[in-house]
């Protein structure tokens, strides 16, 4: 039973959540109650079969996370609400050049999905990796790396305004080569369900899909303490670019750590209205890790 679930889980419960949302988008719905039923079924297989015991518990950081929740949730529909139309005079700038007519929209939602997949995590390939090397982003993604623990909710961990670059990051490619909203709506939805996957404390197993999907077992690794394993995997779907960019991480010697967080940085905090601040108080963070 264990191993079924370490290889089934993860094709099952995004496979479904696919199917369900896809109904949903066709019909011009939102697929709310998709991305909730996979969050309450990715919390019970916590419960049932854990990587590690330690994270099942709480680390004081339920409510901080909760919290994430609901201001990522308003961030990241806020931008893909208006993030497109405020890029449609560079879709209408390329238009000569004939991009809209590269989208195959006469494709079913789902074989568009892995072409908006592809295209938009190249943005967010670059976008994620500028924002472990270039001080100003990381200290907006710094954030999600404070996570004591990986577990479900860790999807949402993220400052407001990182999640405003990152989604806005893939949106260019796609508006600009004419996808759909629905198609985005379900990029979109793969995300999330994705993310919660990723950030799991599920005993997962994908084998060589590992090759394809940047999922938990090779997710954990970027979040290490060691920035020689954290600074890799940066898929936030794929790991496509990674191998491509060299950037590919998976030690078959050893598992991932289980102690997790940012290295050197001590006094980062841990309660939510501090990490909305964190961007704007950074010296004094760093100061606070020194002493």
């Amino acid at each position: 039973m264990n191993r079924a679930v370490e290889l089934l889980f993860f094709p099952v419960v995004l496979g479904a959540a696919l199917v369900a949302g896809e109904a949903v988008v066709t019909r011009g719905g939102q697929p709310a109650v998709v991305l909730l039923a996979s969050a309450l079924v990715v919390l019970v297989a916590e419960r049932l079969w854990p990587h590690l015991s330690s994270w099942q518990r709480s680390h004081r950081d339920v409510a901080v996370d909760l919290a994430h929740v609901v201001s990522v949730t308003a961030a990241s529909f806020a931008t893909l609400q208006l993030v497109p139309p405020l890029l449609a005079p560079l879709a209408a700038a390329l238009a000569p050049l004939g991009t809209a007519q590269l989208w195959p929209n006469s494709w079913p939602l789902l074989a568009q999905l892995p072409l908006a997949l592809v295209v938009a995590e190249l943005f967010q390939y670059w976008s994620h990796r500028l924002s472990h090397e270039w001080a100003p982003l990381w200290r907006l993604h710094a954030t999600h790396h404070s996570a004591p623990r990986l577990y479900f909710l860790n999807a949402a961990r993220f400052h407001p305004l990182d999640i405003v670059v990152d989604t806005t990051a893939g949106l260019i490619p796609l508006v600009a080569l004419g996808c759909p909203a629905p198609v985005q709506a379900l990029f979109a939805l793969f995300t999330s369900v994705f993310g919660y996957l990723q950030h799991s404390n599920v005993r997962l197993s994908l084998g060589p899909l590992n090759y394809v999907f940047s999922m938990a077992e090779l997710h954990r690794w970027h979040h290490a303490k060691d920035l020689r394993e954290a600074n890799t995997n940066y898929g936030s779907n794929l790991i496509l670019w990674d191998l491509v960019f060299g950037t590919f991480f998976w030690p078959r010697d050893r598992k991932p750590p289980e102690e997790i967080g940012i290295p050197n940085l001590g006094a980062f905090p841990q309660t939510y209205w501090a990490q909305l601040a964190s961007p704007f108080r950074w010296r004094a963070i760093e100061n606070a890790s020194r002493s």
